[in-house]
Formats: structure tokens, sequence, C-alpha cells
């Protein structure tokens, strides 16, 4: 498993058609046009753009619905999963040989992508998370042996542009990373929820205790993406010996704690990532 660094404009392809316009397919276009690639060089296939994607595209000189698309050097699927049928005869038209394929429709893959892309060689499937809505994302990547270095290069490019993307050896792991990051926000988001509740319970007005988790989350979360020191080594720094942390985490840290629950509930994610890809 390897990770590269952040995409540029040098990177991004020649010719590149999205299709697919919503929140995760609009995060990934301005991702890119904030990264220099010209909107000319681009162009949106979607029934029903919202308003803001239709004035983004607008602003930059993107073609939306064009008539002709051709054959782009890169293509990137953004639908709704259970789209791809309806899709395939439009979309497999635009998916050339020389055609770069790269999905993130979680639960496709690349052998579905492949009975629907018959000429397509080249495919990339890619997990991303919520956070790439604010260029926060985590994401990870698979390719097919058909994809090349340089287009290789070029899919990092696309999917950086809304945060980390980690490379995978085996496409099989796509599924534990689903469980990780691609879960992992909702995660979060209930530990902000517990540890407000567990305020409230401690005394606090529930406002209070809402804005003082939210917070806390939000700050511990923006420290943790500063930093170069271990999650583990963050933790240990600041808690005293004997002090209110330490009594908390003998908690947490306890056999039936959090690392437990934790690994449980990753494996149930996968588990069903993997029925759901089945």
């Amino acid at each position: 498993m390897s990770r590269d660094g952040t995409g540029s404009g040098a990177a991004l392809p020649a010719s590149l058609i999205l299709v697919g316009a919503g929140k995760m397919g609009g995060a990934l276009l301005e991702g890119w046009l904030a990264d220099g690639l010209p909107g000319a060089r681009a162009a949106v296939i979607d029934p029903n753009p919202a308003p803001a994607m239709v004035a983004l595209c607008e602003r930059h000189g993107v073609a939306l619905n064009p008539a002709e698309p051709g054959e782009p050097e890169a293509l990137v699927l953004a639908i709704k999963p259970q789209g791809l049928d309806a899709a395939a005869a439009a979309v497999s038209a635009l998916a050339g040989p020389g055609t770069l394929v790269v999905s993130v429709l979680a639960g496709k893959t690349i052998a579905n992508l492949r009975d629907r892309l018959p000429r397509a060689r080249a495919m990339v499937r890619a997990m991303p998370n919520l956070p790439a809505s604010i260029r926060r994302g985590a994401t990870g990547a698979a390719a097919s042996p058909e994809t090349s270095e340089a287009q290789r290069r070029t899919a990092h490019a696309l999917l950086s542009g809304v945060g980390l993307v980690e490379w995978l050896d085996s496409e099989d792991l796509i599924d534990a990373v689903t469980a990780v990051s691609g879960s992992g926000p909702a995660y979060v988001f209930l530990l902000a929820e517990a540890l407000a509740a567990a305020g409230i319970a401690a005394g606090l007005p529930a406002e209070v205790a809402d804005r003082l988790a939210r917070q806390t989350v939000a700050g511990a979360g923006e420290l943790l993406g500063q930093s170069a020191q271990a999650p583990a080594t963050l933790r240990q720094n600041v808690t005293s010996p004997g002090g209110t942390t330490a009594a908390a985490l003998r908690v947490l840290m306890a056999g039936d704690g959090l690392e437990p629950l934790m690994r449980d509930a990753v494996a149930a994610a996968k588990a069903r990532a993997e029925e759901l890809a089945g």
C-alpha cells in the first residue's frame, strides 16, 4: 500500500467527462477546477443538475450535457450505484480503449464496471468519504492491471482534489476502506453525540454540552490532522498521571472498552460491504 502526493494541474487529463454531478461529483469538479483544470477540458453529464452545478459550469466554461461529448482521456463515474445499469448504454459509448475510467460508485467492483463498459481497459475503483465535500476526504483506490503508471498518476490527481488518497495493493481491500474511512465519519459524529449526552448527564445544559462536544471533536480532529505525532502520542500528551483524563481513559481503554467495540463495528461494516458488493 502506498501514499502519493497531492494532485496538480500538470497531472490532470487533457479531456475529462464527469458522469453524475451530485454532492460527490460536484465536490470532485470543484476540487479539479481549484487544482487548475481549465473548464474547457471538462464536461459534465447529468440529466438533472442542481442550480449550483449549472452556475459552476457556466462560470468556468465547463460543457454541461454536450450533444457529442466524444471519448475523453478520463471518465469519472459519480452517479448513484443503483443508476449504473440505466446509464450503462450511454456511458459505454464514452469509454474507449484509451479512456481511464475512475469510479466512486459504492459497492460496484471493477468486474461490475467491465461488464457494463466492455471497451474500457484501465479502471480505478475508489471509495471517498463524506468530508470530500469540504476537500478533507480520505479515499482508498485500487487500479486494474491494465492501468498504466501515467493513468494512475492521473487518477491520483483527480481523487486528491478532495483530500488524501491511499492506493491499495488489491481491490479486495476496498471493503475494509469502506468500513474504516467510508463509514468512519458516522462513528465520529456518534462520538460527538455520546459526549454531549454524557455532558448533559453530568449536569450541563443541553446546548452547552452540544457546543462543547462539537468543538472538542472538531478541534481534536484538526490538531490530529496538523500534527506529525501518532494518535497515541497525542493522547498521552493530554493525559496527566492520576488526573481526570486518566480516570476517563481507564474506562474507555478497559478490556470491554472502545477498542474492541470499534473492532467489532468495523468488522460488521466490512461484512456488510462484502454482501453488498457480492
